[in-house]
């Protein structure tokens, strides 16, 4: 991803150190919201796509330790990178344990704020148990997949597609990028893909008299798939 396409938020109670990093970011051409309190920034992480989101420990109405390990309780795995003025090991510690993907201590250089933003906007975090979209449940620490409840038997390959389309969702994967981040570098023949979509559509919308009424896996033509609820 281009640095100057980024989509941030900057949840920061310090007015004047928010005004200054959004500056330099414009200077940049990175887009960056703004967020004074925890719950103000929860709930805009909660509504809107970013691509990372830096976010202060020391935050009114909801502190950032909270919303972090709030986001990552209801499967958000946006990258956080936690701003702070503590610099201890069991500080930084706390902040993993959390869900935090790095962390800065402040005061800290701009251009050390770029290039740790730049590494964080690459992935996605690991850091979230549980992935849902409409009634549909990914664990990753139990390995299972439930729709309504109702647990669904996926193959390794299926689990990590259906993973991979949820963390992107609303927005949709290419083929190219569905097929490396699946099977790396090791390309599968021509057929897999298809095979395996099929499968997973199977399981996850049904079919015949046992279709789902909510269809979540969709196909875009020449482009690749998308897992969205059709009714939103």
């Amino acid at each position: 991803m281009d640095i100057d396409k980024l989509q941030l938020l900057l949840v920061e109670d310090d007015i004047d150190l928010a005004t200054a990093v959004i500056d330099y970011f414009e200077l940049e051409r990175i887009q960056c919201d703004h967020a004074a309190n925890g719950l103000s920034g929860f709930n805009l992480i909660k509504s809107n796509h970013y691509d990372a989101v830096i976010l202060d420990l020391n935050l009114p109405k909801m502190d950032g330790l909270t919303v972090c390990n709030t986001l990552r309780a209801e499967g958000v795995d946006v990258p956080i990178l936690m701003l702070t003025a503590k610099d201890t090991l069991d500080d930084k510690l706390q902040g993993f344990a959390k869900g935090a993907d790095d962390y800065l201590v402040k005061p800290f250089a701009m251009e050390e704020l770029i290039v740790r933003i730049k590494v964080l906007s690459r992935r996605r975090s690991g850091q979230a148990k549980k992935l849902s979209i409409s009634g549909l449940t990914l664990d990753n620490e139990q390995q299972t997949v439930t729709r309504d409840g109702k647990r669904l038997k996926l193959s390794p390959i299926n689990f990590k597609i259906l993973e991979t389309l949820m963390l992107a969702s609303p927005n949709p994967v290419n083929r190219e990028k569905l097929i490396q981040a699946v099977w790396g570098e090791e390309q599968p023949d021509s057929n897999s893909l298809k095979v395996h979509m099929f499968n997973l559509r199977k399981a996850v919308d049904g079919q015949g008299d046992n279709k789902h009424p909510t269809k979540l896996i969709h196909t875009l033509v020449g482009y690749g798939f998308v897992l969205k609820d059709e009714q939103n």
